[in-house]
């Protein structure tokens, strides 16, 4: 297998430059310290409630990430490139929308098929022909990054419906300023406290012109028992707003209104934390107690943006995904900036045919798939699990992508061995507004904790980091 590319280490073993005063600093500070700046920031962890849910799980429900101390380090220049090609990608991702539920040409250029549209389990034929405000679909969006070497980002996947992790990224920097004041003095870390502030200006620039001057904003969440939940609170009490469940909203002459002491409140922006289905069950599913009934009529009137837009689910599966670089030259008629990971989509004959007889070195993923289950780690699996994934791939080739085995570039974390280079991934945020796109500058590191796994995800055993960019300067 290839050698992972070190973001702290040259191949010669000398540091690279963005590490240097933290390698220093972590040649000189004794392994017990380190241990008791990570048992302190568990203790911190637990104490302010920072958990996420794993669904089916019977040991727990409720769990804390681990936190990794040591933080991942980009340089300005490299996250110059980074922010260029998200935001272009995420540009490319709004026009794709607008375009397949209007006027379809990259299905009539025959660049997207059709099927993977219109069979898309996630398409919303409620959207066809529907006006959003201001044209934009994915307000917020989640875009999976992994690196390979000095100079390479692949994507690995595009959130564009309701990413989440924004609170981790946010609570780690927290942590990260309380226990290593002496490293921050060290290094010019560029802030990422200002995502509030971004995300409600975004919002706010979002609402639809029938809102007042200073617009009302909420946050939709399914309640206390979505593993998410502590994310929602936290970000509701961040901007400022308030916190809703589908109960407190309703719907009166297509205007959204919210309940409180002092009455009725109009509401202009719902940053919903809900899934389509779920949303309304007038229009989706009639089952639904999390929604508010009516509330598709008052957004296809034009009176409340939903952030992100219904339907965008149909620009994030892993098939789509496979055409992106074609999108982006469509729409934009520019190079991608930001590389995808070669994919063969099992749902052309040729394409199944070499996964089939490749199943050893691939890695085979469901095209819906999410949490880093329902994959098949070729290298890394035994000859039942390549038996089992090969009858998988045979009845619903579909249902399949499969690309490369990566060798996802690693850094230095603190394990129970000591400092030993870990596989990452990073996860930034981009809001994309009426007014300009904003993206603070770092994002998500996820941290695969067992030595040799892949597997980042929190549901599969993964922790998290602080992402520093440093300032030129």
């Amino acid at each position: 297998m290839t050698v992972a590319f070190d973001e702290m280490t040259n191949a010669d073993g000398s540091i690279r430059a963005a590490y240097t005063a933290l390698a220093r600093w972590l040649s000189n500070v004794p392994p017990e310290v380190l241990d008791h700046r990570r048992k302190e920031a568990e203790f911190i962890f637990r104490k302010i409630g920072i958990t996420f849910a794993v669904y089916g799980d019977s040991d727990a429900q409720e769990r804390l990430i681990p936190f990794d101390i040591i933080p991942r380090i980009l340089t300005s220049g490299e996250w110059s490139r980074l922010s260029k090609g998200l935001e272009q990608r995420t540009k490319a991702l709004n026009l794709y929308i607008k375009d397949v539920y209007s006027k379809r040409d990259i299905l009539r250029a025959g660049i997207v098929p059709e099927d993977l549209v219109y069979q898309n389990p996630v398409f919303r034929p409620e959207m066809n022909g529907q006006k959003v405000p201001h044209d934009l679909y994915v307000h917020i969006a989640g875009i999976d990054v992994v690196r390979i070497d000095a100079d390479t980002f692949y994507v690995l996947e595009d959130n564009a419906r309701t990413p989440s992790g924004v609170s981790y990224m946010l609570e780690n920097r927290e942590i990260m300023l309380r226990l290593f004041p002496e490293l921050f003095a060290e290094n010019r870390v560029a802030p990422v406290e200002n995502y509030a502030d971004e995300l409600l200006a975004t919002l706010k620039s979002l609402a639809p012109a029938t809102a007042t001057s200073d617009p009302v904003v909420v946050v939709l969440t399914p309640g206390i028992f979505n593993s998410a939940y502590y994310e929602h609170s936290f970000l509701a009490d961040k901007l400022g707003v308030e916190l809703v469940e589908g109960r407190d909203l309703f719907i009166k002459n297509d205007i959204v209104y919210m309940r409180t002491t002092e009455g009725p409140k109009r509401v202009d922006v719902i940053y919903r934390r809900l899934d389509d289905d779920f949303i309304d069950p007038l229009a989706f599913r009639p089952d639904s107690v999390l929604g508010v009934p009516g509330l598709m009529s008052a957004y296809h009137a034009g009176n409340v943006t939903l952030t992100n837009a219904v339907g965008t689910g149909v620009a994030d599966d892993k098939a789509v995904y496979s055409y992106m670089p074609e999108i982006v030259r469509f729409y934009l008629g520019e190079e991608p900036i930001l590389k995808n990971v070669p994919t063969w989509r099992c749902r052309e004959a040729d394409h199944l045919k070499y996964v089939l007889d490749n199943l050893h070195e691939l890695v085979v993923k469901e095209v819906h798939g999410s949490g880093g289950y329902g994959m098949l780690i070729g290298p890394r699996a035994d000859k039942a699990q390549i038996e089992l994934f090969r009858a998988k791939l045979k009845q619903d080739p579909t249902n399949f992508i499969a690309q490369p085995t990566l060798a996802l570039s690693t850094c230095p974390t603190f394990v129970e061995e000591g400092i030993a280079p870990r596989h990452v991934d990073l996860r930034p945020f981009v809001l994309t507004g009426a007014d300009k796109v904003r993206i603070v500058p770092g994002g998500l590191t996820r941290v695969a904790l067992q030595a040799g796994s892949l597997v980042v995800n929190s549901s599969q055993g993964g922790g998290t980091k602080d992402t520093w960019v440093l300032e030129e300067s």
